[in-house]
Formats: structure tokens, sequence, C-alpha cells
């Protein structure tokens, strides 16, 4: 069909990804008649192929969802950068403009907010983060505009873990470090923590779920395997935020990007739970 927008999601690998059933879903659930023909797909795609990709898309290619490792090359590749993705570097959201060219955008931040604010957690004043990298950034651009004070900063890498430090304290969070050690984080937290964001791979927190037990919320940005030995090891009444959260929400404001329709949460939220099965609430 000659005017049947085309969308994919871009990264390798990318089996994995939960974004076509969710793009899928919200397609199917609006009334505009365009946006209901519109195909989303998966595309296998490293940071070194994507360029010419990208390049090569013709004009019924509306929108590109870009996951690890490609976030970089997105951000290079595009004519225009939304604030977000000039403050990261990192893009995960390539829009087509009027002019032809392409919009870079970062919904990982809105991700990061909507999983925080649908859970109740509006205004955490001090944060233990664990991790350094590209979602640990975005982690921190969500704390600034919650207006968090302080942050205590816990990557394994000392060089990810400094950039992370110095996006902090540019955002005016004053920041402390901490070695990756059950000992280190248990000292470095205190009892002030409010809220634990792990951004780690899974299992690499494991030896931490034990000194982190009594923190009363927690966002680990893992979603499979699910619950990681870290989530299930809180305390009674502890809020805990997953991955499959963060998913969630930053493909709300990615498909209003993309369309710009209101996102169908209850539609997007019901496709997730069905892909992954899991008995998550996912408040939206």
């Amino acid at each position: 069909m000659a005017d049947r927008p085309e969308l994919a999601v871009l990264g390798q690998p990318v089996a994995h990804s939960l974004s076509p059933a969710l793009h899928t879903a919200a397609f199917a659930a609006v009334q505009d008649p365009y946006w209901r023909r519109a195909r989303y797909r998966a595309i296998e795609c490293d940071e070194r192929q994507l360029p010419g990709l990208v390049a090569g898309l013709d004009r019924h290619w509306r929108g590109l969802s870009v996951t690890m490792p490609g976030k970089p090359a997105a951000a290079a590749v595009a004519e225009r950068r939304s604030a977000t993705v000039e403050q990261l570097g990192v893009a995960n959201t390539l829009v087509r403009t009027e002019s032809g060219g392409w919009l870079a955008d970062n919904t990982d931040v809105d991700g990061v907010l909507g999983a925080l604010r649908a859970h109740g957690i509006t205004a955490p004043a001090e944060v233990l983060l664990l991790g350094g990298g590209g979602t640990a950034k975005a982690v921190v651009a969500a704390l600034a505009r919650l207006g968090t004070r302080r942050l205590v900063v816990a990557g394994r890498r000392p060089e990810s873990r400094a950039e992370v430090v110095r996006q902090a304290s540019s955002a005016g969070i004053t920041v402390a470090e901490s070695d990756f050690t059950a000992a280190a984080v248990r000292a470095a937290g205190g009892a002030d923590v409010e809220l634990a964001v792990s951004t780690v791979p899974a299992g690499a927190a494991d030896p931490l779920a034990g000194p982190l037990a009594s923190v009363p919320a927690l966002l680990d940005a893992i979603y499979h395997p699910w619950p990681t030995r870290l989530a299930a090891a809180g305390a009674a009444g502890r809020v805990t935020v997953t991955g499959l959260d963060m998913l969630l929400h930053q493909a709300f404001r990615q498909f209003e990007l993309f369309t710009s329709l209101p996102a169908p949460r209850a539609a997007m939220r019901r496709a997730l739970l069905d892909a992954t099965g899991l008995p998550l609430p996912l408040p939206v």
C-alpha cells in the first residue's frame, strides 16, 4: 500500500524487543485511518549499519525506535535533536520531519519519569543509583526534573560513574560516589535513601539485595528475568518499579512523537502484559 506508514525498532540483538507488540497494538487501537494502516517491525542493525540504513529509507518511513547499540549513532544521524538528546548524547527515537529529515529524541527519560510517578514516587530527595551507563544518564535527567537533592552513585566502572557524577552535579544535585560492594553501598546509602535505582545487567546487583532490602522504593531497570534477587529481597510494603514500567511509559511518549496522537495507554499496557505473561500492576 503506497501510503502505508512504516516504522521499526533498530537494534542488535533485536528479536527479543517488545516494541513491536506495544506499537502494533497502539496503531490498531487508534481511530485515525492513516495510522491504523501503520506497520511496525524489528530490524537487526548495529551502530555501524544504522547511518546507511536510515539514509536509505523513503518518505513512507515515519519513525524509528532505537535500542542498543545504536543510540549514539541515532543522535548523530539526525538533522535536528531535542534538548534531551543534546544533553545526553544518545537518542532512542527518530521521527520523520516535514522537510524529510529526522528529529532525534530520547524518551527513556519520559519512561523513568512516567514509571516513577505512576507508582506514586514524585519527589525522591535522597537516591542511590547503581550503574553508570546510558540508562543511568536517563535516570539522572529524570531525577533532576523531580527535584532530587542528593544522589549516591555506585558504579562498577570508574569512568562511566564519573560521567554520571558530572551530569548530576551540573544539574544541581549533590553527588557522592561509592564502590560497587555491599559494604560500601550500605555505608554510602544510609537511612535517608528514599529510592534505590539499579541500571546494571541482570545478576550484577544480586550481592546488594540484602543491604538494600529496607530501602522503601526500588526502580530496577531489568524486566527479564523477573523478579531479580534485588527486587525479591525487598521488605514488605516496598514500592517496586520495573523495567517494564519504564518500557511502557517511554513507549507512550514515543508513539505520541511518531503520530501526534494521544497514546492508547490501556491497549499498550494490555499488549505488554500479554507479551510477557508477568503478573505486574503496570500502573498508567
